[in-house]
């Protein structure tokens, strides 16, 4: 049994800045802090991270648990707002090949599809949403597992195991993802990487991470089909 685990923002889908939006908005409207993320790096973060980061931004101090909670709440609230935008607007995007990759792995009983995506999950669903690919992903490591990417992927190949009864190898578990931070937490973690040019990150970067395997895009369907040892 092999495990893909896919990234989301500038993996998946592109959702036109929806997340750093929606957060802008929900500090804005806690706090009063105007774009108290517009100048944080947030690709290939953890959701809890870039919490944590926009209140020392906006409030001038570490968030409490309390907190967090309060600014979580606030931001998934206006998610779908900015994500449904993005969408009208034409600035919500879906990788040229993937849903073809994915409509064909899904077809394979020896492939389980999971998310692997600093997202909170809640959050990864409402971005999600509007490419269909929600129902392709049953499982997955979420931004609400954990701070630091290397555990929420231990923790969706740990739910990978249960659904395929412990008959997972960390060698056959696959990170997906379109940033150096995807490439270096799959490897922490102890899996096989795949690095993607179709997200916020230097072509030089991605190839200066080193991945086990790098492709610009998802175009070419057999080769994919081939990193996975699928025909």
């Amino acid at each position: 049994m092999k495990v893909l685990l896919f990234d989301v923002d500038g993996t998946l889908i592109r959702a036109g800045g929806a997340g750093r939006r929606a957060l802008n908005a929900a500090a804005r409207e806690l706090y009063g802090a105007r774009d108290a993320c517009s100048e944080l790096s947030l690709a290939g973060r953890t959701d809890l991270y870039n919490f944590h980061a926009a209140y020392r931004k906006a409030a001038g101090r570490r968030a409490t648990r309390r907190e967090l909670e309060r600014l979580q709440e606030a931001y998934l609230s206006r998610l779908p707002r900015f994500v449904n935008a993005a969408r009208r607007e034409g600035r919500y995007e879906v990788p040229e090949g993937l849903p073809a990759l994915l409509k064909r792995l899904s077809r394979d009983p020896g492939i389980l599809l999971g998310l692997g995506t600093g997202n909170l999950e809640r959050g990864a669903r409402i971005k999600l949403e509007p490419s269909g690919f929600n129902p392709y992903f049953r499982f997955g490591g979420f931004g609400s597992d954990a701070l630091h990417r290397a555990a929420l992927l231990r923790k969706a190949a740990a739910r990978a195991r249960r659904l395929a009864r412990g008959r997972v190898s960390p060698r056959d578990v696959f990170v997906i993802g379109d940033t150096p931070f995807d490439v270096a937490a799959g490897r922490e973690a102890g899996f096989r990487t795949v690095a993607v040019g179709t997200g916020f990150s230097e072509w030089k970067d991605l190839r200066a991470a080193k991945p086990d395997h790098l492709a610009r895009d998802y175009r070419d369907l057999a080769a994919w089909l081939g990193i996975f040892s699928l025909k």
